[in-house]
């Protein structure tokens, strides 16, 4: 079989797998085991790990310990959803295919867009997909990326490009947010579309109006990938004049769970909903003058042909996104808007706290929302290693991203008293 596909070994087979993240040899896996001993071993391994919710967590890096209502897990362990799965008999999925209606619905009165899809994976790949309908929909080949696009969108938005021989080009001048100057100077006739994150993965507010005048200008579309969270107090990026949307919604409901599964934002304007990936569900008046619904404008490969397309996106996280249906319909517009403006106030409080202290100062001087960037007198893994055994989850080293700083994440859940606790454990490392 090697040979018939041209290649020597199994080996040849993973050389796309970058060698990092592939495993070097045994697994130290146990002889035989009893179902009884299989369990205990499991719950010993699964008790070394750290629970997010017992220590105070200031990670963030795209995943952020907001506040999930106890009220989600108990509705969506209900079999009729959690053992839902893909909606095509629209007769006998009428549950889902509602949730999936008023998740677009929500989305696009967040966002102010037109049309948003049934969800994504998450939000790095919601971001590629947006880089290939832009592609496809101006004829173009580049891809810029304006300002601190999150490290792993980037990655995702290069894995899939480069199949379809798209560009993913970064402009950026290290000053915490997108150059507009540069970005000016950078943009061609052959970029398909502009992105930046807001706030970006600083955690800084990009002048998201600007940018995407400078896209529209050059033809391109203008792609915001957005902290859902955000938007409760931040303007729109319809305000903005976003053509497509993406983010990641997993601050709307759903728990930290190790970094996924999580759910991806996919919102457009009218004019590229033909394109959009994914699946669309709609209302309608069946024969009987009774309201139903139906999946609509399917795109998939298994449902058209397969030159007309948008993606082979296979499945949605339906569980997910009902997670993120259920927090937004119980916290509502005022509610989001307090989640908002509770992580605000409390991040610039611990901001103004950590740079008091001698050794720590902002590495940007930028708006900000809930996240942000400090220089530190020692290593920022020192910082977190030691922390770690006071309860305190520290932040995100940047250099595991090519960059330098502790990057700290604010939400509503964090209380003065472990703030105030925090600035005094960096204090102490700072004094040696």
């Amino acid at each position: 079989m090697l040979a018939a596909i041209g290649v020597q070994s199994f080996e040849d087979l993973l050389r796309d797998i970058p060698a990092e993240a592939r495993f070097r040899g045994e697994l130290p896996l146990p002889s035989v085991l009893s179902e009884y001993e299989a369990i205990s071993t499991m719950r010993m391994a699964s008790g070394k790990n750290i629970a997010a919710n017992a220590y105070a967590c200031y990670a963030g890096g795209g995943a952020y310990d907001h506040y999930v209502p106890a009220a989600i897990g108990t509705l969506i362990s209900r079999s009729e959803f959690q053992t839902a799965y893909t909606p095509y008999q629209a007769e006998v999925s009428q549950g889902t295919l509602q949730t999936i209606y008023e998740f677009q619905s929500m989305i696009c009165s967040l966002t102010g867009m037109d049309v948003s899809n049934a969800s994504m994976y998450d939000g790095a790949s919601s971001t590629g997909e947006a880089c290939l309908l832009a592609a496809t929909h101006t004829g173009r080949g580049e891809i810029i990326v304006a300002g601190p696009l999150h490290p792993q969108y980037m990655e995702v938005c290069r894995t899939l490009c480069e199949g379809r021989e798209i560009t993913v080009k970064t402009v950026y001048a290290d000053g915490g947010v997108a150059d507009p100057a540069l970005l000016r100077t950078s943009i061609s006739a052959n970029t398909a579309a502009v992105i930046i994150q807001q706030p970006n993965f600083f955690g800084c507010i990009e002048d998201a109006r600007e940018i995407g005048a400078i896209a529209h200008a050059a033809g391109a579309l203008f792609i915001m990938a957005v902290d859902p969270v955000s938007l409760g107090i931040l303007a729109t990026p319809a305000e903005c004049g976003a053509d497509i949307v993406t983010g990641e919604g997993q601050g709307l409901g759903i728990p930290l769970s190790f970094g996924g599964p999580y759910v991806g934002i996919f919102a457009v304007k009218n004019d590229l909903l033909r394109k959009i990936p994914g699946r669309l569900s709609g209302m309608t008046i069946d024969r009987n003058g009774e309201r139903g619904f139906v999946l609509t404008l399917q795109t998939r490969e298994q449902q058209i042909k397969r030159e007309r397309a948008t993606s082979n996106i296979c499945t949605n996280q339906g569980l997910f996104m009902l997670c993120a249906t259920i927090y937004l319909s119980l916290v509502g517009k005022n509610g989001l808007r307090e989640v908002s403006e509770l992580s605000l106030q409390k991040a610039h409080y611990l901001a103004e706290k950590i740079s008091a202290i001698k050794g720590f100062t902002m590495k940007f001087n930028k708006p900000f929302f809930k996240e942000f960037v400090v220089t530190t007198p020692v290593a920022p893994s020192l910082i977190i290693e030691r922390l770690a055994g006071q309860n305190i989850l520290a932040g995100i080293d940047l250099a595991r991203f090519g960059d330098s700083g502790l990057l700290i994440a604010v939400t509503e859940k964090r209380t003065r008293a472990e703030m105030d606790a925090f600035a005094d454990a960096l204090s102490q490392v700072a004094k040696g």
